[in-house]
């Protein structure tokens, strides 16, 4: 049996995840902003926690209460963040420093918090939940895509550090899944609309809009796919989950790659002459 720390258990992936590690026997603490959860309560296998991610001196009281109550905790889960759209020319400095706070800064203080736990109890794994989105940005999303991106290059040197004291990372970058995640409940919008991008960010923001509620992932096989991470012996560092993310992903390598070989000979030509 697994024991988890899942920050944002309400809604999308993390309530899936939440949900498909207890029906398994597996036991959680979960963190909500106020909401309850609207996960079926478990004696002695579900709970929750008040937690603003954002909120600097709360991660460490969080953390403290939640290894009080189980004791050891295995695998912990940064899911908790909101999505910010619009051209990153528009986005202001206040809508930035907030999206750092959740998506950055609120899941590095929780891993920094967790990693002594974790070295004391001689292992445990960290799950970043990023998104397609940090590894082949798009129009629209850049300001999402950059905090995003933060957190895979965190999780990639993470590893480096912690791999050899026996503590895993992966993180789990999310194509379009059918939760909430295009709904106010969880996305934030710049300037919607300006002339300026309208060939550019106008036609990217469109097609969110239509694929929202119609979105060909499913939450509760992301959640089997992340139990299934969880349990290899070997976990991933990157794990891709969708069909849309794959594509993306690979024609972003393809296209690196491609440019790579087109600059060879400059990228060559700056070192010291012999």
């Amino acid at each position: 049996m697994t024991t988890w720390l899942i920050t944002g258990i309400s809604r999308g992936i993390g309530k899936a995840l939440a949900q498909a590690a207890l029906a398994r026997g597996d036991t959680v603490v979960g963190t909500v902003r106020g909401d309850a959860p609207g996960i079926e309560p478990r004696r002695d296998k579900l709970h929750v926690l008040n937690l603003e991610i954002g909120d600097p001196h709360a991660i460490e009281r969080v953390v403290a209460e939640a290894f009080d109550r189980v004791g050891r905790i295995d695998s912990v889960v940064n899911n908790a963040g909101y999505g910010l759209l619009g051209p990153i020319e528009f986005v202001t400095d206040a809508e930035l420093a907030r999206l750092f706070d959740v998506n950055v800064f609120g899941p590095f203080r929780l891993i920094r918090s967790v990693l002594p736990r974790f070295r004391a109890q001689n292992g445990g794994h960290i799950v970043n939940i990023t998104s397609i989105a940090g590894r082949a940005p798009m129009a629209g999303s850049g300001a999402y895509a950059a905090a995003k991106s933060a957190m895979e290059s965190l999780s990639a040197a993470l590893l480096q550090e912690v791999g050899p004291l026996g503590i895993k990372v992966t993180a789990v970058a999310p194509g379009a899944f059918r939760t909430d995640f295009l709904s106010d409940h969880s996305i934030r919008r710049s300037h919607r609309r300006s002339e300026a991008y309208a060939a550019s960010v106008g036609p990217a923001l469109d097609r969110l809009d239509e694929h929202a509620g119609k979105q060909i992932g499913d939450p509760a096989r992301a959640a089997a796919a992340i139990l299934a991470a969880v349990d290899a012996p070997e976990p991933p560092l990157h794990l891709l989950l969708g069909p849309d993310a794959l594509r993306r992903t690979r024609e972003k390598l393809d296209a690196v790659i491609d440019e790579m070989d087109r600059w060879e000979v400059v990228t060559r030509s700056t070192s010291f002459a012999p």
